[in-house]
């Protein structure tokens, strides 16, 4: 078997090059680099369940009910439910969100699931 080949058909990180012109790469294929501000943002990297899990221990449902009205935290909360909502509706996401940064404002630390 001739390993040489197969070495041949691996990518690699340069871009191709064919009778003197790049060879273009879709947009997909590039990937994107936060700048700076987006990684000291204090919501990058937290998920909306752990913001969502973070407000219910601290404040419980009644005041998140009382805060954003929305239903699904008055009747029967759950977190399922609550975050199929948050994901489907920006402003009830939105409010939650800040009532996240409100909490962390007032030095509240959120506890982390390992």
């Amino acid at each position: 078997m001739d390993t040489e080949n197969n070495h041949k058909n691996k990518p690699t990180d340069k871009p191709n090059i064919k009778d003197g012109q790049e060879e273009k790469v879709s947009p997909k294929k590039i990937k994107r680099q936060a700048t700076q501000e987006q990684l000291d943002h204090p919501l990058h990297g937290v998920k909306l369940a752990g913001i969502l899990e973070s407000l219910v221990e601290h404040y419980g449902w009644k005041y998140l009910a009382d805060e954003v009205n929305i239903l699904c935290f008055k009747i029967n909360p759950t977190m399922k439910v609550s975050l199929k909502f948050l994901r489907k509706f920006k402003w009830a996401r939105e409010h939650v969100e800040d009532i996240y940064m409100d909490m962390l404002e007032d030095g509240v630390v959120p506890k982390r699931k390992d």
